[in-house]
């Protein structure tokens, strides 16, 4: 199955200043991005950089990395994506998948297995990953998402609460995990193009305005989300200058955080 994957990247960055362009051993980090998806997938997967300013199209041209501009005042990552969609003129029936820019560490099987989640669930607008939680920290840090899923592999909710919560086991405070383990959720995201193309346009949730999820957006107005279990954690992302310098070193080692 071919797929297109879409690689947003946006040169604002309030904790690392042009982000995209922060040199990770000897190349911009949004192309280390692309050539390291490019390293486990297809020959015919395309892979695409929607950025937001030409400094950023000119560096990905200068490592033979295919990318388009896109408007700089997009409120989202969907947004932006959407618009590649078009300048593209992929067709509605077709599969992109959205990986982060600052996740020069992702694992190329990943974005095969989670673009593949849509083939064998017909029902779902849009496919994810999550693996399981091992640490009562992480389970209890907001800024871990964590998801349900039932018996089809599709997301019942996401959430930066603890879930699903162990009634009998949580009434002394959270000392130990629930089994089966809960699943932290893993940003990465496919993505049917007829539905990215409608998914800005539909309002904001309730709950994905409590929870500061867009994902929320699509369950709310009831479309299903695949979740595709991953056996391992994603490797570290880059939010920060200390992240920067811990991917470095990891690129330097040529060990695989994976």
């Amino acid at each position: 199955m071919g797929y297109t994957v879409l690689i947003p990247a946006r040169l604002a960055s309030t904790r690392l200043p042009n982000k995209p362009l922060a040199d990770l051993c000897g190349a911009p980090m949004v192309v280390r991005v692309a050539q390291r998806v490019r390293s486990g997938t297809s020959s015919t997967t395309r892979i695409v950089v929607a950025a937001d300013n030409p400094s950023i199209i000119q560096a990905c041209h200068a490592h033979g990395v295919e990318a388009i501009l896109t408007r700089e005042d997009h409120a989202s990552g969907s947004d932006r994506l959407a618009e590649a969609c078009s300048v593209l003129a992929l067709d509605d029936d077709e599969i992109v998948v959205n990986v982060q820019g600052d996740e020069p560490l992702i694992d190329p099987a990943l974005v095969q297995a989670v673009a593949q989640l849509l083939k064998h669930q017909p029902l779902a607008s849009m496919g994810t990953a999550a693996h399981a939680i091992d640490s009562v920290s992480d389970f209890v840090n907001p800024n871990v998402v964590k998801v349900v899923v039932d018996a089809a592999g599709l997301a019942l909710y996401f959430s930066r609460a603890p879930i699903a919560w162990w009634r009998d086991g949580f009434a002394q405070g959270v000392h130990a995990l629930p089994q089966p383990a809960p699943l932290r959720h893993i940003g990465i995201y496919s993505y049917r193009v007829g539905f990215l193309r409608q998914f800005p346009q539909l309002a904001q949730a309730p709950i994905e305005v409590t929870e500061a999820l867009e994902q929320l957006r699509a369950l709310w107005h009831g479309h299903r989300i695949a979740v595709y279990m991953s056996p391992h954690a994603p490797g570290p992302g880059v939010d920060t200058p200390d992240d920067l310098e811990r991917v470095r070193a990891l690129f330097l080692s040529r060990v695989s955080p994976l």
